[in-house]
Order: C-alpha cells, then structure tokens, then sequence
C-alpha cells in the first residue's frame, strides 16, 4: 500500500511539475526552462543523498545513466512533437507508450496482476487519453493550414510521439532495474546525463539564459518537483509490482490537468472531466 501511495504522490508531483513547467515556456525558451529546472532538481538530489546512505553498484549508476538518457531524449522528442503535430493526439500517444510498454515488459517478465489490477491498468491506459485531449474551442486555430495526412501515413509528430514514449518508458524501466541498496544514486546518474544533455544544447544553440525573477521562481518549482516525483516513483519500484507502479505513476496528466483549471481558471473539457473520474477509479482498482 505504502509502495502505491509513494507512485500516486509521484503522479500528482509529475503533473505538478509539468504545469509549472509550461507556464514557465510561456515566458522563457522550453529548451532553457528543461535546462534549468533540470540542474535545480539535481541540486536537491545532492541535499537528498546524504540522508539515505548507499552502496550503488557499477550497474546501479549504468541502469541510471541509461535511464537520463531514455529521459532527455523523451522530453526532447516529445517537445519536437508538439511542435509539429496536434496536441491532442500527441500527448495521449506518448503518455499511454511510456505507460504501456512497462506494463508489457513486467508481464513479459513474469508479473500477473489480479484482475481487478489489469482491468485499473485498462481502465488507466483510456483515463491517460482522455485527460491528454485538448477541448475542441482549445484546439489550434492553425487547422485550416493542415495539409491532408497522406493515405497510409501517420498524422504529423505521432512518430516522434511513439518515440518519446519508447524513451520515457526505457527512463522508467531503467529506473526499476537497480537495486534498494543503491539509495538514490541512480537518480543522481539520471540525472547528470540529463541535465548534461540539455546544458550542451543550451550552449550549442546560444541561447540566452535571462528570465525575470517571477519566472525564474517557477523554473525552480519544476525542477524540484520533478526531482521529487522521480524520488517518490524509484522508492515505489522497491516495494509494489511495476504494472501497477508505473500505470499510476502515469496519471500525471490529470494532476496537470486539474492544476490548470484551479489556479488559470481553464475549463475542463467534457471527455477531460471523464478522464479524471475514470483515473480515481483505476486507482481504486490497482490498490485493492
């Protein structure tokens, strides 16, 4: 129970990061805003790590190197994505792959939730997509200029969307391979490789690092945020079965979601509001 309870509060941690997160690209370059944020996560990963003594292995460190590395490359795609392809279809491609493949991948390996897990996993697999769509009066007003989708072919960015959620599920997957012994070092590899990644872009691109003070509050928000739904998600790997830590760790988007209509005041789109009342009840579903 407590294992579930940390992949929740790692859910609801997730989506508060994201929202901060995109709040800050309003005002700052995306590219800088991941940059940042991610840096201020691994400085509270340093406050973190002497508090849970460890002995990480060689592979610990590997397993987290790699898992910065499925990280970046999914939040880099996933950026691209977006820029190139709708939101709606976007969004929900990449959060229910970087779900779904951990899921199959813990069965593969032997896992056999009981049935009322797997049908909470379903169940949690169609909350995601609902939650991720976009309200139709929010959808671009740049539809008119969309060229017609060549028979055969994927919609524009559902590919890199694909590919994002391969590199966020091989961040997760990664993340649950190394061992309790390891404290929290594998985040702290995790996390230089990422943060390194997206410090060489920065530099590479020349790309200005101002931002006001306000802004730059909730850059910092994010980052730690995110640092601390990584924390609560790899502490949740050690104690509960992957299917279910990974489906609710997943939720995130209606934590986003929620976010956005309490504080901006945005409204919640009909299919929206019936992905979060789906959400609770998946969770309610993997728990018991």
């Amino acid at each position: 129970m407590t294992a579930y309870a940390l992949a929740l509060a790692s859910a609801v941690l997730y989506g508060a990061g994201d929202f901060c997160g995109g709040l800050a690209s309003r005002r700052a370059g995306a590219l800088v805003v991941v940059a940042v944020s991610q840096t201020a996560g691994l400085l509270l990963l340093c406050l973190l790590l002497p508090w849970l003594p460890a002995q990480p292995t060689r592979a610990d460190l590997l397993w987290g190197a790699l898992a910065g590395l499925g990280g970046g490359a999914g939040v880099g795609l996933l950026y691209r994505a977006l820029a190139v392809g709708a939101m709606g279809v976007v969004a929900p491609t990449t959060a229910v792959c970087a779900a779904g493949i951990p899921v199959l991948v813990a069965i593969a390996f032997g896992e056999r939730p009981s049935t009322a897990a797997l049908s909470g996993i379903v169940l949690a697999l169609v909350a995601i997509v609902l939650v991720s769509r976009v309200p139709e009066s929010g959808k671009a007003k740049s539809a008119s200029f969309e060229e017609p989708t060549p028979r055969g072919a994927l919609p524009p960015g559902v590919a890199l969307a694909m590919l994002s959620g391969v590199a966020i599920a091989v961040f997760f997957l990664a993340l649950a391979r190394t061992h309790p012994a390891a404290g929290l070092w594998p985040l702290g590899s995790a996390r230089v490789t990422s943060a390194g990644i997206f410090a060489a872009l920065v530099v590479a691109g020349r790309h200005p690092l101002r931002m006001d003070r306000p802004t730059l509050a909730v850059v910092l928000g994010a980052g730690l945020l995110d640092m601390l739904a990584n924390v609560f998600y790899l502490l949740a790997t050690r104690g509960g079965p992957l299917t279910g830590i990974v489906t609710l760790s997943s939720l995130y988007p209606a934590s986003t979601v929620l976010l956005a209509r309490l504080v901006l005041g945005e409204r919640l789109g009909a299919w929206q509001a019936v992905g979060v009342g789906c959400a609770l009840i998946a969770a309610v579903l993997i728990v018991a």
